[in-house]
Protein backbone atom coordinates (compact mmCIF):
# COMPACT_ATOMS: atom_id res chain seq x y z
CA UNK A 1 0.00 0.00 0.00
CA UNK A 2 1.32 3.12 -0.62
CA UNK A 3 2.58 5.97 1.92
CA UNK A 4 -0.65 8.04 2.96
CA UNK A 5 0.77 11.33 4.73
CA UNK A 6 2.81 12.07 7.45
CA UNK A 7 2.66 11.22 10.81
CA UNK A 8 1.80 14.00 13.25
CA UNK A 9 5.27 13.36 14.53
CA UNK A 10 7.15 14.38 11.64
CA UNK A 11 4.77 17.23 10.24
CA UNK A 12 6.26 20.94 11.51
CA UNK A 13 4.30 21.78 14.80
CA UNK A 14 4.65 25.79 14.00
CA UNK A 15 7.40 25.99 17.09
CA UNK A 16 5.31 23.64 19.69
CA UNK A 17 7.44 21.99 22.58
CA UNK A 18 5.11 18.87 23.99
CA UNK A 19 4.17 18.86 27.37
CA UNK A 20 7.51 18.37 29.81
CA UNK A 21 9.65 19.55 26.88
CA UNK A 22 10.97 16.02 26.18
CA UNK A 23 10.23 13.51 22.82
CA UNK A 24 6.73 14.44 21.25
CA UNK A 25 3.70 11.56 22.65
CA UNK A 26 3.93 8.42 20.67
CA UNK A 27 0.74 7.19 18.61
CA UNK A 28 -0.49 5.21 21.33
CA UNK A 29 -0.47 8.24 23.67
CA UNK A 30 -2.05 10.62 21.14
CA UNK A 31 -4.70 7.62 20.31
CA UNK A 32 -5.42 7.89 24.49
CA UNK A 33 -5.89 11.33 24.57
CA UNK A 34 -8.64 11.22 22.10
CA UNK A 35 -9.89 7.91 23.02
CA UNK A 36 -10.37 8.68 26.97
CA UNK A 37 -12.00 11.88 26.70
CA UNK A 38 -13.87 11.13 24.05
CA UNK A 39 -15.34 7.99 26.27
CA UNK A 40 -16.43 10.18 28.83
CA UNK A 41 -18.21 12.99 26.59
CA UNK A 42 -19.81 10.11 25.22
CA UNK A 43 -20.62 8.12 28.57
CA UNK A 44 -22.28 11.80 29.71
CA UNK A 45 -24.29 12.29 26.39
CA UNK A 46 -25.35 8.43 26.31
CA UNK A 47 -26.50 8.30 30.68
CA UNK A 48 -29.57 10.76 29.50
CA UNK A 49 -31.11 7.76 27.06
CA UNK A 50 -30.58 5.12 29.08
CA UNK A 51 -31.82 6.56 31.99
CA UNK A 52 -34.65 8.80 30.83
CA UNK A 53 -37.16 5.65 31.84
CA UNK A 54 -36.34 6.75 35.35
CA UNK A 55 -36.54 10.25 35.57
CA UNK A 56 -39.28 11.18 33.24
CA UNK A 57 -42.01 11.08 35.75
CA UNK A 58 -39.76 13.22 38.45
CA UNK A 59 -38.56 16.12 35.59
CA UNK A 60 -42.45 16.36 33.66
CA UNK A 61 -45.80 16.27 34.39
CA UNK A 62 -47.72 13.74 33.50
CA UNK A 63 -49.91 13.24 30.61
CA UNK A 64 -53.70 12.53 31.50
CA UNK A 65 -54.22 9.10 31.34
CA UNK A 66 -51.27 8.31 29.05
CA UNK A 67 -48.07 7.17 30.62
CA UNK A 68 -46.05 7.52 27.75
CA UNK A 69 -46.13 11.41 27.85
CA UNK A 70 -43.36 11.64 30.35
CA UNK A 71 -41.14 9.92 28.03
CA UNK A 72 -42.09 11.49 24.75
CA UNK A 73 -41.08 14.90 26.72
CA UNK A 74 -37.52 13.65 27.72
CA UNK A 75 -37.07 11.76 24.35
CA UNK A 76 -38.05 15.18 22.59
CA UNK A 77 -35.36 17.13 25.40
CA UNK A 78 -33.11 14.06 24.04
CA UNK A 79 -33.80 15.93 20.25
CA UNK A 80 -33.45 19.08 21.53
CA UNK A 81 -29.88 18.76 22.65
CA UNK A 82 -29.15 17.10 19.36
CA UNK A 83 -29.71 20.63 17.46
CA UNK A 84 -27.28 22.39 19.37
CA UNK A 85 -24.77 20.03 18.01
CA UNK A 86 -24.87 22.05 14.96
CA UNK A 87 -24.19 25.28 16.08
CA UNK A 88 -21.26 22.87 18.72
CA UNK A 89 -19.54 21.68 15.36
CA UNK A 90 -19.75 24.93 13.45
CA UNK A 91 -18.15 27.06 16.70
CA UNK A 92 -15.63 24.11 17.81
CA UNK A 93 -14.47 23.35 14.94
CA UNK A 94 -13.35 26.79 13.80
CA UNK A 95 -11.71 26.87 17.31
CA UNK A 96 -9.88 23.79 16.33
CA UNK A 97 -9.16 24.88 13.34
CA UNK A 98 -7.77 28.26 14.01
CA UNK A 99 -6.31 27.51 17.60
CA UNK A 100 -5.46 23.75 17.36
CA UNK A 101 -7.70 20.57 18.04
CA UNK A 102 -6.60 20.61 21.95
CA UNK A 103 -8.15 23.98 22.57
CA UNK A 104 -10.95 22.65 21.08
CA UNK A 105 -10.67 19.29 22.79
CA UNK A 106 -10.30 21.49 26.28
CA UNK A 107 -13.30 23.53 25.73
CA UNK A 108 -15.69 20.26 25.00
CA UNK A 109 -14.99 18.18 27.61
CA UNK A 110 -15.57 21.40 30.28
CA UNK A 111 -18.61 21.73 28.46
CA UNK A 112 -19.85 18.01 29.06
CA UNK A 113 -18.88 18.17 32.40
CA UNK A 114 -20.85 21.65 33.57
CA UNK A 115 -23.94 20.21 31.17
CA UNK A 116 -23.89 16.65 33.54
CA UNK A 117 -23.59 18.51 36.75
CA UNK A 118 -26.63 20.62 35.79
CA UNK A 119 -28.71 17.09 34.94
CA UNK A 120 -27.16 15.52 38.34
CA UNK A 121 -28.78 18.55 40.17
CA UNK A 122 -31.78 19.31 38.09
CA UNK A 123 -34.97 19.48 40.35
CA UNK A 124 -38.01 17.63 40.57
CA UNK A 125 -41.18 18.70 38.75
CA UNK A 126 -43.30 18.54 42.12
CA UNK A 127 -40.86 20.80 43.84
CA UNK A 128 -39.86 23.53 41.42
CA UNK A 129 -42.82 23.13 38.88
CA UNK A 130 -41.80 24.13 35.15
CA UNK A 131 -38.74 25.12 36.27
CA UNK A 132 -37.35 21.69 36.79
CA UNK A 133 -37.78 20.91 32.90
CA UNK A 134 -36.36 24.21 31.67
CA UNK A 135 -33.28 23.56 33.64
CA UNK A 136 -32.90 20.14 32.16
CA UNK A 137 -33.30 21.38 28.95
CA UNK A 138 -30.54 23.94 29.61
CA UNK A 139 -28.24 21.02 30.74
CA UNK A 140 -29.00 19.49 27.33
CA UNK A 141 -28.28 22.41 25.20
CA UNK A 142 -24.83 22.69 27.01
CA UNK A 143 -24.03 19.31 26.22
CA UNK A 144 -25.10 19.21 22.75
CA UNK A 145 -22.96 22.14 22.39
CA UNK A 146 -20.14 20.01 23.73
CA UNK A 147 -20.74 17.28 21.84
CA UNK A 148 -20.88 18.77 18.13
CA UNK A 149 -17.77 20.32 18.47
CA UNK A 150 -15.84 16.93 20.45
CA UNK A 151 -17.10 15.24 17.16
CA UNK A 152 -15.18 17.74 14.72
CA UNK A 153 -12.34 17.98 17.08
CA UNK A 154 -11.58 14.20 17.75
CA UNK A 155 -12.09 12.94 14.09
CA UNK A 156 -9.42 15.54 12.95
CA UNK A 157 -7.06 14.94 15.60
CA UNK A 158 -7.38 10.88 14.96
CA UNK A 159 -7.03 10.75 11.42
CA UNK A 160 -3.98 13.80 11.53
CA UNK A 161 -2.28 11.55 14.38
CA UNK A 162 -2.12 8.45 12.38
CA UNK A 163 0.80 6.74 10.32
CA UNK A 164 1.02 5.82 6.91
CA UNK A 165 -1.79 2.80 5.82
CA UNK A 166 -3.23 3.56 9.49
CA UNK A 167 -5.95 6.01 9.02
CA UNK A 168 -8.70 3.85 8.77
CA UNK A 169 -7.44 1.83 11.81
CA UNK A 170 -6.76 5.44 13.85
CA UNK A 171 -10.44 5.97 12.52
CA UNK A 172 -11.97 3.46 14.29
CA UNK A 173 -10.89 4.92 17.49
CA UNK A 174 -13.53 7.43 17.66
CA UNK A 175 -16.31 5.00 18.03
CA UNK A 176 -14.32 2.48 19.96
CA UNK A 177 -14.35 5.28 22.30
CA UNK A 178 -17.92 6.41 22.05
CA UNK A 179 -19.14 3.06 22.41
CA UNK A 180 -17.15 2.43 25.46
CA UNK A 181 -18.61 5.63 26.48
CA UNK A 182 -22.19 4.11 25.90
CA UNK A 183 -20.78 0.38 27.84
CA UNK A 184 -19.92 2.26 30.55
CA UNK A 185 -23.65 4.14 30.58
CA UNK A 186 -25.14 1.25 29.76
CA UNK A 187 -23.38 -0.60 32.51
CA UNK A 188 -23.92 1.83 35.06
CA UNK A 189 -27.31 2.03 34.51
CA UNK A 190 -27.76 -2.09 34.52
CA UNK A 191 -25.63 -1.69 37.71
CA UNK A 192 -28.12 1.04 39.68
CA UNK A 193 -30.85 -0.67 38.33
CA UNK A 194 -29.68 -4.28 39.74
CA UNK A 195 -28.62 -2.79 43.05
CA UNK A 196 -31.31 -0.21 43.72
CA UNK A 197 -35.39 -0.48 43.92
CA UNK A 198 -37.09 0.97 40.99
CA UNK A 199 -38.75 3.75 43.36
CA UNK A 200 -35.44 4.74 44.40
CA UNK A 201 -34.32 4.56 41.19
CA UNK A 202 -36.55 7.42 40.46
CA UNK A 203 -35.95 9.11 43.13
CA UNK A 204 -32.21 9.89 43.62
CA UNK A 205 -30.28 7.03 42.52
CA UNK A 206 -30.51 7.98 38.19
CA UNK A 207 -28.53 11.40 39.65
CA UNK A 208 -25.13 9.50 40.85
CA UNK A 209 -24.90 8.28 37.22
CA UNK A 210 -24.74 12.16 36.30
CA UNK A 211 -22.63 12.99 39.73
CA UNK A 212 -20.45 10.32 38.28
CA UNK A 213 -20.28 12.06 34.81
CA UNK A 214 -19.39 15.18 35.71
CA UNK A 215 -16.70 13.88 37.59
CA UNK A 216 -15.33 11.71 35.09
CA UNK A 217 -14.62 14.90 32.66
CA UNK A 218 -12.26 16.54 35.22
CA UNK A 219 -10.08 12.93 34.93
CA UNK A 220 -10.44 13.37 30.64
CA UNK A 221 -9.29 17.06 30.82
CA UNK A 222 -5.99 15.88 32.39
CA UNK A 223 -5.70 13.35 30.53
CA UNK A 224 -6.32 15.43 27.14
CA UNK A 225 -3.15 17.57 28.68
CA UNK A 226 -0.72 15.24 26.89
CA UNK A 227 -1.87 15.18 24.02
CA UNK A 228 0.12 16.57 21.15
CA UNK A 229 -0.83 18.98 18.58
CA UNK A 230 -2.08 17.91 15.10
CA UNK A 231 -2.52 21.29 12.96
CA UNK A 232 0.56 22.63 11.84
CA UNK A 233 1.43 26.08 12.85
CA UNK A 234 -1.47 26.12 15.20
CA UNK A 235 0.19 28.42 17.34
CA UNK A 236 0.79 31.06 15.32
CA UNK A 237 -1.86 30.86 12.39
CA UNK A 238 0.20 29.42 9.96
CA UNK A 239 2.89 26.89 9.06
CA UNK A 240 6.12 25.90 10.37
CA UNK A 241 9.17 28.17 8.39
CA UNK A 242 6.79 30.66 7.06
CA UNK A 243 7.75 34.43 8.25
CA UNK A 244 4.24 36.85 7.79
CA UNK A 245 3.05 39.42 9.47
CA UNK A 246 0.31 39.70 12.14
CA UNK A 247 -2.26 41.12 9.88
CA UNK A 248 -1.04 37.84 7.39
CA UNK A 249 -1.70 35.65 10.32
CA UNK A 250 -4.91 36.65 11.10
CA UNK A 251 -5.90 36.31 7.46
CA UNK A 252 -4.88 32.92 7.34
CA UNK A 253 -7.23 31.84 10.10
CA UNK A 254 -10.24 30.22 7.97
CA UNK A 255 -13.86 32.10 8.46
CA UNK A 256 -16.71 30.44 9.82
CA UNK A 257 -18.46 29.51 7.01
CA UNK A 258 -15.58 28.75 4.47
CA UNK A 259 -15.95 25.06 4.57
CA UNK A 260 -19.36 25.42 3.28
CA UNK A 261 -18.43 28.42 0.92
CA UNK A 262 -15.70 26.74 -0.64
CA UNK A 263 -16.76 23.05 -0.43
CA UNK A 264 -20.53 22.54 -1.04
CA UNK A 265 -20.27 19.50 -2.50
CA UNK A 266 -17.69 17.85 -0.16
CA UNK A 267 -20.24 18.99 2.79
CA UNK A 268 -23.38 17.48 1.10
CA UNK A 269 -21.82 14.39 0.66
CA UNK A 270 -20.99 14.47 4.33
CA UNK A 271 -24.96 14.49 4.74
CA UNK A 272 -25.12 11.66 2.39
CA UNK A 273 -22.64 9.77 4.40
CA UNK A 274 -24.01 10.42 7.55
CA UNK A 275 -27.90 10.08 7.10
CA UNK A 276 -28.22 6.59 7.60
CA UNK A 277 -25.75 5.58 9.39
CA UNK A 278 -26.73 7.53 12.23
CA UNK A 279 -30.36 6.78 12.01
CA UNK A 280 -29.13 3.38 12.13
CA UNK A 281 -26.56 3.91 14.80
CA UNK A 282 -28.75 5.32 17.88
CA UNK A 283 -31.50 2.92 16.76
CA UNK A 284 -29.31 0.00 17.41
CA UNK A 285 -26.87 1.53 20.21
CA UNK A 286 -29.61 3.83 21.48
CA UNK A 287 -33.19 3.63 21.09
CA UNK A 288 -33.89 -0.45 20.79
CA UNK A 289 -33.60 -1.36 24.14
CA UNK A 290 -36.38 1.26 24.75
CA UNK A 291 -37.99 0.14 21.96
CA UNK A 292 -38.02 -3.27 23.01
CA UNK A 293 -39.77 -2.48 26.11
CA UNK A 294 -42.61 -0.39 24.49
CA UNK A 295 -43.04 -2.60 21.83
CA UNK A 296 -42.64 -6.18 22.73
CA UNK A 297 -43.17 -5.37 26.83
CA UNK A 298 -39.27 -6.17 27.42
CA UNK A 299 -38.40 -5.60 31.30
CA UNK A 300 -36.22 -2.51 31.78
CA UNK A 301 -33.40 -3.95 33.99
CA UNK A 302 -32.99 -6.87 31.41
CA UNK A 303 -32.83 -4.26 28.17
CA UNK A 304 -29.96 -2.49 30.00
CA UNK A 305 -27.74 -5.71 30.39
CA UNK A 306 -28.64 -6.92 26.62
CA UNK A 307 -27.65 -3.17 25.74
CA UNK A 308 -24.51 -3.41 27.98
CA UNK A 309 -23.31 -7.22 26.06
CA UNK A 310 -24.22 -6.10 22.84
CA UNK A 311 -22.02 -2.67 23.03
CA UNK A 312 -19.16 -4.67 24.05
CA UNK A 313 -19.32 -7.04 21.22
CA UNK A 314 -19.35 -3.67 18.91
CA UNK A 315 -16.55 -2.21 20.10
CA UNK A 316 -14.88 -4.79 19.37
CA UNK A 317 -15.39 -4.88 16.00
CA UNK A 318 -14.41 -1.77 15.65
CA UNK A 319 -10.56 -1.63 14.94
CA UNK A 320 -11.11 -4.81 12.52
CA UNK A 321 -13.38 -2.81 10.42
CA UNK A 322 -11.23 0.43 10.57
CA UNK A 323 -8.00 -2.36 9.44
CA UNK A 324 -10.06 -4.29 6.94
CA UNK A 325 -10.69 -0.90 5.47
CA UNK A 326 -7.18 0.43 4.97
CA UNK A 327 -6.42 -3.07 3.21
CA UNK A 328 -9.72 -3.38 0.97
CA UNK A 329 -10.83 0.15 1.06
CA UNK A 330 -13.59 2.30 2.73
CA UNK A 331 -16.32 1.78 -0.62
CA UNK A 332 -17.15 -1.75 0.05
CA UNK A 333 -17.49 -1.29 3.55
CA UNK A 334 -19.74 1.45 3.31
CA UNK A 335 -21.95 -0.58 0.82
CA UNK A 336 -22.16 -3.49 2.56
CA UNK A 337 -23.25 -1.30 5.90
CA UNK A 338 -26.28 0.41 3.80
CA UNK A 339 -27.60 -1.82 1.61
CA UNK A 340 -27.74 -4.80 4.59
CA UNK A 341 -30.01 -2.23 6.78
CA UNK A 342 -31.88 -1.67 3.85
CA UNK A 343 -32.60 -5.13 3.18
CA UNK A 344 -32.99 -6.57 7.03
CA UNK A 345 -33.60 -3.23 9.35
CA UNK A 346 -37.65 -4.28 9.33
CA UNK A 347 -37.13 -8.41 9.60
CA UNK A 348 -34.76 -7.48 12.36
CA UNK A 349 -36.88 -5.19 14.55
CA UNK A 350 -39.87 -7.64 13.79
CA UNK A 351 -37.76 -10.23 15.52
CA UNK A 352 -37.56 -8.24 18.87
CA UNK A 353 -40.15 -10.07 21.43
CA UNK A 354 -39.91 -10.11 25.63
CA UNK A 355 -37.33 -12.89 25.47
CA UNK A 356 -33.90 -11.79 26.28
CA UNK A 357 -32.11 -14.05 23.52
CA UNK A 358 -33.95 -12.87 20.81
CA UNK A 359 -33.49 -8.89 21.77
CA UNK A 360 -29.22 -9.91 22.06
CA UNK A 361 -29.19 -11.51 18.54
CA UNK A 362 -30.99 -8.67 16.92
CA UNK A 363 -29.10 -6.14 18.77
CA UNK A 364 -26.03 -8.20 18.14
CA UNK A 365 -26.58 -8.64 14.10
CA UNK A 366 -27.33 -4.98 13.81
CA UNK A 367 -23.87 -3.82 15.23
CA UNK A 368 -21.90 -6.07 13.00
CA UNK A 369 -23.98 -4.42 9.76
CA UNK A 370 -23.36 -1.13 11.00
CA UNK A 371 -19.42 -1.79 12.03
CA UNK A 372 -19.35 -1.09 7.60
CA UNK A 373 -19.86 2.34 8.91
CA UNK A 374 -19.34 3.30 12.37
CA UNK A 375 -15.33 2.03 12.35
CA UNK A 376 -14.53 4.14 9.00
CA UNK A 377 -16.63 7.11 9.25
CA UNK A 378 -14.25 9.66 10.85
CA UNK A 379 -11.82 9.15 7.96
CA UNK A 380 -13.89 8.78 5.33
CA UNK A 381 -15.13 12.44 6.36
CA UNK A 382 -11.65 13.78 7.35
CA UNK A 383 -10.71 12.74 3.91
CA UNK A 384 -12.67 14.77 2.32
CA UNK A 385 -11.26 18.27 3.09
CA UNK A 386 -7.57 20.06 3.76
CA UNK A 387 -6.52 20.50 7.20
CA UNK A 388 -7.22 24.27 7.17
CA UNK A 389 -10.99 23.78 7.51
CA UNK A 390 -11.52 19.81 8.46
CA UNK A 391 -12.97 20.39 12.24
CA UNK A 392 -15.29 23.23 10.93
CA UNK A 393 -15.49 21.37 7.56
CA UNK A 394 -16.67 18.41 9.17
CA UNK A 395 -18.57 19.15 12.00
CA UNK A 396 -21.12 21.44 10.91
CA UNK A 397 -22.92 19.02 8.28
CA UNK A 398 -22.56 15.72 10.41
CA UNK A 399 -23.63 17.39 13.18
CA UNK A 400 -26.63 19.11 11.71
CA UNK A 401 -27.80 15.70 9.55
CA UNK A 402 -27.60 13.80 12.88
CA UNK A 403 -29.71 15.90 15.04
CA UNK A 404 -32.22 15.86 11.87
CA UNK A 405 -31.95 11.49 11.36
CA UNK A 406 -30.07 10.68 14.72
CA UNK A 407 -31.16 12.95 17.77
CA UNK A 408 -34.97 12.07 16.37
CA UNK A 409 -34.83 8.43 15.90
CA UNK A 410 -36.17 7.61 20.06
CA UNK A 411 -38.67 10.55 19.60
CA UNK A 412 -39.85 9.18 16.29
CA UNK A 413 -40.07 5.72 17.33
CA UNK A 414 -41.54 6.59 20.67
CA UNK A 415 -44.09 8.34 18.23
CA UNK A 416 -44.68 5.98 15.88
CA UNK A 417 -45.73 3.78 18.10
CA UNK A 418 -48.31 6.03 20.26
CA UNK A 419 -49.77 6.69 17.47
CA UNK A 420 -50.46 2.99 16.51
CA UNK A 421 -48.17 2.50 13.76
CA UNK A 422 -45.27 0.87 15.44
CA UNK A 423 -44.67 -0.96 12.40
CA UNK A 424 -43.53 1.81 10.18
CA UNK A 425 -40.46 2.58 12.26
CA UNK A 426 -37.94 -0.24 10.78
CA UNK A 427 -39.42 1.06 7.27
CA UNK A 428 -37.76 4.44 7.61
CA UNK A 429 -34.63 3.06 9.26
CA UNK A 430 -34.77 1.16 5.80
CA UNK A 431 -35.61 4.07 3.84
CA UNK A 432 -32.65 6.22 5.09
CA UNK A 433 -30.21 3.02 4.74
CA UNK A 434 -31.01 3.10 0.79
CA UNK A 435 -30.79 6.96 0.62
CA UNK A 436 -26.92 6.54 2.14
CA UNK A 437 -26.18 3.31 -0.22
CA UNK A 438 -27.39 6.05 -3.40
CA UNK A 439 -24.70 8.60 -2.37
CA UNK A 440 -21.92 5.64 -1.56
CA UNK A 441 -22.23 4.40 -4.72
CA UNK A 442 -21.02 8.21 -6.19
CA UNK A 443 -17.97 8.35 -3.73
CA UNK A 444 -14.15 8.35 -4.99
CA UNK A 445 -12.33 5.72 -2.55
CA UNK A 446 -9.76 8.03 -0.64
CA UNK A 447 -8.27 5.18 1.11
CA UNK A 448 -5.08 5.14 -0.87
CA UNK A 449 -5.08 8.70 -1.25
CA UNK A 450 -2.78 11.47 0.48
CA UNK A 451 -4.04 13.20 3.47
CA UNK A 452 -4.15 17.15 2.50
CA UNK A 453 -2.68 19.39 4.54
Amino acid sequence: MSSTHRTAEDRPSGGERPPGGGRPPSPLRQLAAASVGNAVEWYDWHAYSFLAVYFAEQVFPPGTGNSLVPLLSSFAVFAVGFFMRPVGGLLMGAVADRHGRRAALTVTILLMGAGSLLVALTPTYATAGVLAPVILVLARLVQGLSVGGEFAASTTFLVESAGPGRRGLFASFQYVSTTFGQLLASGTAALLAALLSEAQMGQWGWRVAFLGGALLSLLGLWIRRGARETLPGALTGVRAGEETSVAERRAARPGLFEALRHYPRQSLLICGITAGGTLAYYTWTTYLPTYAQVNAGFDKGDSLTVGTLSLAFFALLQPLGGMLSDRIGRKPLLLGFSLGFALLAVPLLHLVTDAFVSLLLVQCAGLVLLTGYTSIAAAVNAELFPARIRAAGIGFPYSLTVALFGGTAPYVGTWFRQSGHAGLFPWYVAALCLVSFCVYLTLPETARQKLDE
